[in-house]
């Protein structure tokens, strides 16, 4: 077998720059709007690929590629999300960030770009996560009407959930309990408020 047939499945990325949020111990599930506020959540770019964002600007969102440096990368195929109770599902079926290759994927709006930084609306990222890549969102070729919940289809209490993912503040009114799962709140439930889902990546 030759060189190159040996190594035709090695990978080696560079990064292009790093991102730049407030989450420095714990980051939220899904973004959160409340949470924007001038330049905190930005791309920074190595001055080398700053030519690289020409006409970027003229779209309202992109896609932006991460490497999850933080989470290390998950060894099971089987994951229980957050908020279901305790269903397990395969990993390929979840958004966990522990995965085979920890690869992040988030889409945000571009808010503006000043020289090799772009400011974006929040990312569910840890501060000083690599950046990889960033593409523009066409809004006909990416959004899609027919998608749908896959496996939250059917799910008792998906709206609620739906809240969770969404990082939407909401209230709470059941009696108390202990909790079914750990995601790093410091809260019990046996009371109402609102509140808001953080975490450290070992589990989504």
């Amino acid at each position: 077998m030759s060189k190159k047939s040996e190594d035709s499945h090695d990978i080696h990325l560079k990064p292009i720059g790093t991102i730049r949020t407030p989450y420095r111990e714990r980051a939220p599930y899904q973004p959160i709007e409340r949470d924007i506020g001038e330049g905190k959540f930005r791309l920074v770019l190595l001055p080398e690929y700053e030519a690289g964002l020409e006409e970027l600007s003229r779209f309202r969102y992109i896609y932006v590629i991460s490497y999850l440096n933080m989470t290390g990368t998950g060894r099971s195929m089987k994951v229980s999300p957050p908020w279901t109770g305790g269903r397990e599902v395969g990993l390929f079926a979840s958004r966990s960030p522990s995965r085979p290759n920890p690869i992040g994927l988030s889409i945000v709006k571009l808010l503006r770009i000043e020289g090799n930084e772009i400011l974006t609306s929040p990312l569910d990222i840890f501060d000083d996560t690599p950046l990889l890549d960033i593409k523009p969102y066409f809004k006909e070729l990416d959004a899609k009407e027919d998608a749908d919940y896959g496996w939250l289809e059917g799910t008792k209490g998906r709206e609620h959930l739906m809240d969770h993912i969404r990082g939407v503040p909401h209230t709470h009114d059941h009696p108390h309990r202990e909790n079914d799962h750990d995601h790093g709140n410091d809260h019990d439930h046996g009371h109402n408020h609102d509140h808001r889902h953080d975490h450290d990546h070992e589990d989504e």
